[in-house]
């Protein structure tokens, strides 16, 4: 398997399943989309989930093509990673999106309020031991005002929280609180 797919597809599943659920959208809940950064079809989508981009090594087509669907609307969901995979993801979305930056979320921002309120980030102890989970985020102009483009749940991991949700292996409360991040970047990607 590639590194990215070790939670695919229960983790895809079990988080369509959740926002099929809880809110009104209909999403396909028996499986999921798997696209190229460049692929034309993730233009039809407002959000992406990249898991794992501590390896990631996009290509100048890839490039481009991340950089057309972000600035027409696209929303990214960086999971999984940690320690020296931030700075490989750092590195290549300034390759991406060369004048902006990522910048440390506090919790105030409108991602977090959009569907469930999530008041503390420190909620979801990181799956990685010796790290806090830490979130960041890259907005249009740099400015948080503007559109948050993508989110970057450093030094954390939903995708395992959702994956194993139905096994009693996470702890419910923290399987909840991991659908609750994963609800409201959806939602907020859908109305921003």
């Amino acid at each position: 398997l590639a590194p990215w797919a070790h939670d695919h597809p229960r983790a895809d599943r079990h988080y369509m399943k959740i926002m099929e659920e809880i809110t009104l959208l209909r999403p396909r809940a028996t499986g999921s989309n798997t696209f190229g950064v460049n692929d034309d079809e993730l233009l039809k989508y407002p959000f992406a989930y990249m898991s794992e981009p501590g390896s990631w090594r996009p290509t100048e087509p890839e490039v481009e093509g991340f950089r057309r669907y972000l600035r027409k609307g696209g929303f990214v969901m960086f999971d999984d990673f940690r320690g020296e995979d931030w700075t490989n993801l750092r590195n290549q979305m300034a390759q991406v999106l060369p004048n902006l930056r990522f910048q440390q979320l506090s919790g105030r921002e409108s991602v977090f309020h959009a569907f469930f309120e999530i008041p503390d980030l420190t909620v979801l102890k990181a799956p990685y031991g010796g790290f806090e989970a830490e979130y960041w985020g890259i907005f249009e102009d740099n400015d948080p005002a503007k559109r948050l483009m993508a989110v970057a749940n450093v030094n954390n991991d939903l995708g395992e929280f959702w994956e194993y949700s139905d096994t009693g292996f996470v702890p419910v409360d923290l399987s909840n609180e991991a659908y609750k991040f994963g609800v409201n970047y959806v939602i907020y990607a859908l109305t921003h």
